[in-house]
Order: C-alpha cells, then structure tokens, then sequence
C-alpha cells in the first residue's frame, strides 16, 4: 500500500468502529431517559438538498423513508472522514499525547456532526441547555476514545 492508501483505509476503519461507539452511546442514552430520537438530520439533509437543488427521489412516504434512511449516513461521513484525517496527521507526522489527540478527536467529530445543521440553521449551539451539551459531548468523547484506540492498535500492528 502507498503512504496515502493506508492511512486512509486505517483511518476509515477507526471511524467506523468509532462511530458505532458513538452511536451505541447515543441510543444507550435515548433508552436511558426515554429521549427521543433526533430530527436534526433529516432536517439538515432535505435544507441541504434544497440549497444544493438536489431533489432526493419520492414523494410523501416514500420520500420521507428515503430520508430516514439516507440522514444517518451523513454522521457515517463524518466520522469515516475523521478517522481519516487523524490517520493522515499520524502519517505526517503528528505525534500528541492521547489527551490532545482525544480533544482533536472529539471536536473534529463535533464540528463535522453540528457544523452543517449550524451552518444551515438547523440548530444553534448557543442555545443548547447543558442536558442537550452533555446528550452531544459524552458520544464524541466515546468516537474520539474508540477511534484513537483503534487507530493505536493498528499502527502497533502494522509496525511490529
């Protein structure tokens, strides 16, 4: 593998397996308290088709399925996209200790997640109660522990 393919397919695979950390936390959390499930990317990816003119295939039911459908993919993305660029760094060079690279971690996740249902006006942060902080944060710290983790483990591997 060249030194672009590997930090990406490693990286890749330490977002995936982050990401279902995130999501085992998240839905862990929806049971829990008996939250409800957000709404927030569904909302976020029919405001970012409009804006793209994108029409997303379907009408009423149908329309909406594919929307449930497609909406989670975009977190995938993101964490997927993460992951990769962690890998990347590692492979330029970039050495923290774990505590900078969890809070790199999280916050990239964070962004990649909140930036767009921000940016599209979707959400505003600055109106979150610190429920909703804490219902947001403790996902991204367990996609940053396990996306570190395994990122670790695959370079141990890789170089012994």
């Amino acid at each position: 593998m060249n030194c672009v393919t590997r930090p990406l397919l490693y990286g890749a695979a330490a977002g995936a397996a982050g990401t279902t950390a995130l999501n085992i936390v998240s839905y862990a959390d929806m049971a829990l308290r008996a939250r409800p499930a957000s709404s927030t990317p569904e909302v976020s990816l029919r405001k970012l088709a409009a804006k793209l003119h994108v029409r997303i295939p379907g009408e009423g039911e149908e329309l909406d399925n594919r929307v449930a459908g497609l909406a989670p993919l975009t977190g995938f993305a993101s964490g997927l996209a993460m992951g990769a660029v962690l890998a990347l760094a590692r492979s330029a060079g970039w050495r923290p200790s774990k505590a900078p690279e969890y809070v790199v971690a999280a916050v990239g996740a964070l962004i990649g997640t909140n930036g767009p249902m921000t940016f599209l006006g979707v959400t505003d942060p600055r109106t979150w109660s610190a429920s909703d902080w804490v219902s947001d944060i403790v996902p991204h710290l367990a996609y940053a522990a396990v996306t570190t983790a395994v990122l670790d483990r695959m370079y141990a591997t890789a170089s012994g």
